[in-house]
């Protein structure tokens, strides 16, 4: 027999919250397999598999759009999904690496009292920013994917008092 798990249990085996499992569901991206009689979502291993691409995939960078049209198409298969994590940590890797190297040469230079030259700074200082721009670019990522479940929530919801409407007595 296929072992299930109900939408809590998924939750705490995955570390997303109910609320993030029910909006994917919600959205058409992520849904379960079946219903027990009483109602509630039963996922199966199938399942679980299909939410680590879709978690991969999100931390890749792409919209929940996009990795529906992509989970729709099924233009990656999980290998797929798997390789591309993989680059994309090596080449993370590989920057702090680059920036470790850069200021570990100052350091060294520093102690040996040598002086540094401004392309010392503007190396490091760029190799920073190539840095800063990954780590805002996934922010923006995840920021947008919060705005637009609040967006869906007050869709549902609109007007409720204290539920962001915007009544002000």
């Amino acid at each position: 027999m296929q072992r299930e798990w109900k939408v809590g249990e998924l939750a705490k085996l995955t570390g997303l919250t109910i609320r993030t499992l029910r909006f994917y569901d919600q959205i058409g991206l992520f849904s379960p397999s079946g219903y027990s009689n009483s109602g509630y979502r039963l996922y199966t291993e199938t399942d679980i598999s299909r939410l680590q691409q879709i978690l991969s995939l999100k931390e890749l960078g792409l919209s929940l759009e996009q990795i529906k049209a992509v989970m729709a198409g099924d233009q990656l298969s999980l290998l797929d999904t798997v390789s591309l994590q993989i680059a994309r940590l090596k080449e993370n890797i590989r920057m702090q690496q680059k920036l470790l190297h850069e200021l570990e040469n100052v350091s060294s230079r520093m102690h040996r009292n040598e002086p540094l030259t401004v392309e010392y700074f503007t190396k490091i200082m760029l190799t920073m920013r190539m840095n800063h721009e990954k780590y805002f670019d996934e922010k923006k990522s995840s920021w947008n994917l919060h705005l637009d479940q609040l967006g869906a929530y007050l869709d549902e919801h609109p007007g409720e008092p204290g539920q962001g409407g915007f009544d002000h007595e």
